[in-house]
């Protein structure tokens, strides 16, 4: 369907859990945070059900996230169950890559589509730092373990900081120039944790990346499902991409809205507005009057985020930490 402003809203990321084995410290304080009780996250049924609701609306693409979605168990099931949907084409997942090696063939026959796994540093002792004790091996792992399938789309993102070396990013994207996977630099995001760090722009990182592999093409074909910008390096074999939603706002073009573990549908990641559909779930809400309220809120997506607008802004940012909203 549409929105208020034209824009066709086909995608919509899940989140499956606010639990995550790391600690990223542009995540989530070092001590962690409170989990929300068992019962308060949505059931895979109940996921099923407004994925259903919403394909009637008009979704096709679902990106399962977290937290780290792998630590909820029987992630697989869940996939599959997704898949088996009408009119849903494609089902993609997000991870930190730690879990993943253990699960891709599970996933993978259940009808994974693609996967996109955060690794931040090819340096292991910067990674234990950033991630609070992870283990870049595990995340490697993983990484391989999915690239090896064949037909399967992996994709590696990174949050590029200004504390953090050239020689970190000149690393890791020799996994693009191998082959291994598309990688992508995501700006830093004014939410949660994210408020007390500074990025990098896109124009900052594609100089550095020059300076080492020549001059970057931009690459005009599609890649994926966001909305994210790609350039090519002379002798790589996949691409570098860069998804910078402050710096170079692309909401004109935003096609998804989030649903939160808790069942919670956002249309815009900034805002805390939406609804509360896990409410309606278990309050014995029909199918028609979900939907309506799906539809509802959908269209109210507003026009952009306020997200270069200053301390005025303030009151009009989400509070909780990501992996509360499975941004």
């Amino acid at each position: 369907m549409k929105d208020q402003f034209g824009r066709t809203i086909d995608y919509m990321r899940v989140s499956v859990t606010d639990r995550c084995n790391l600690r990223c410290v542009y995540c989530m304080p070092a001590e962690g945070i409170p989990s929300v009780p068992h019962q308060q996250i949505l059931s895979f049924d109940e996921i099923a059900r407004i994925c259903r609701i919403g394909a009637g609306l008009g979704i096709r693409r679902i990106k399962l996230t977290g937290g780290e979605p792998l630590a909820r168990r029987g992630l697989p099931e869940l996939l599959g169950m997704l898949k088996g949907l009408p009119d849903i084409e494609q089902v993609t997942l997000t991870t930190n890559g730690t879990l993943l090696k253990e699960q891709i063939n599970e996933l993978v026959s259940n009808g994974l589509d693609a996967v996109n796994v955060s690794i931040d540093t090819m340096d292991p002792c910067r990674y234990r730092e950033m991630t609070r004790g992870g283990s870049l091996e595990k995340a490697l792992e993983g990484l391989d373990a999915a690239a090896g399938v064949p037909g399967l789309s992996v994709k590696v993102n990174c949050v590029p900081l200004k504390e953090t070396g050239d020689e970190d990013y000149i690393r890791l994207v020799l996994l693009a120039k191998e082959g291994k996977a598309d990688v992508r630099f995501i700006e830093m995001m004014p939410i949660g944790m994210g408020k007390n760090f500074e990025g990098r722009s896109r124009e900052d990182i594609c100089a550095v990346l020059e300076k080492t592999y020549g001059k970057a093409e931009w690459y005009t074909g599609r890649i994926g499902n966001g909305p994210a910008e790609y350039v090519h390096f002379p002798g790589f074999v996949k691409h570098v991409g860069f998804i910078s939603a402050v710096s170079h706002q692309f909401c004109g073009g935003c096609n998804r809205v989030r649903l939160t573990s808790e069942g919670y549908l956002k249309p815009c990641l900034q805002y805390g507005a939406g609804t509360d559909l896990r409410a309606l779930l278990r309050g014995g809400a029909g199918d028609e009057k979900i939907r309506m309220e799906m539809k509802e809120t959908i269209y109210a997506k507003p026009a952009h985020h306020l997200f270069r607008e200053g301390r005025h802004a303030e009151e009009t940012l989400e509070t909780k930490e990501m992996s509360r909203i499975g941004g």
